[in-house]
């Protein structure tokens, strides 16, 4: 389950997105470590990821948290259409596809977990979401933003084909 951390004096959304341990055989018994994955967005267009790892959960979160800022001054800003996307489009990484369909208002973000966490950091409040393959977290969150990067406005494609609307 994500966690949200909106107390930012920046206005940038902070969504903690999954938090594993993991166990390294050492001779004396097991010895754990944790890694946390982080999305931060400004609810206008601008979503990024972080990953980080350490030996307790918070450092781990911290280490996430400036990789997704990191991330997001090379992010380019998403083109949305109000509070939806403009049109459908389907991110993949690995073997994990996700399919989102702009909404209408008042539908919400029907997402699974990881990727609504991108969505709502992006500032998108209407769209529809789809999962094929691997529901790996990691994954789908580079997934959504993959996809979510390949959006193009109208303008946009009318530039890129040199004709005017």
């Amino acid at each position: 389950m994500a966690r949200d951390r909106d107390s930012r004096q920046d206005g940038m959304q902070e969504h903690v997105v999954k938090i594993r341990r993991c166990a390294a055989v050492v001779k004396g018994g097991r010895r754990f470590s944790f890694n946390a994955l982080v999305v931060v967005g400004d609810t206008r267009g601008r979503v990024a990821y972080g990953y980080g790892k350490a030996n307790e959960v918070p450092p781990a979160v911290e280490k996430a948290n400036k990789d997704a800022e990191a991330r997001l001054k090379r992010q380019k800003r998403i083109s949305l259409r109000g509070d939806t996307i403009p049109h459908r489009v389907i991110g993949r990484y690995g073997s994990s596809r996700v399919i989102m369909v702009p909404a209408g208002p008042g539908t919400g973000v029907k997402a699974g977990p990881g990727v609504r966490d991108v969505l709502t950091a992006c500032g998108i409040h209407n769209i529809l979401t789809k999962v094929h393959g691997s529901s790996n977290p990691i994954n789908l969150v580079k997934a959504t933003i993959q996809g979510l990067l390949e959006l193009r406005t109208r303008e946009d494609v009318a530039r890129l084909r040199g004709v005017t609307l």
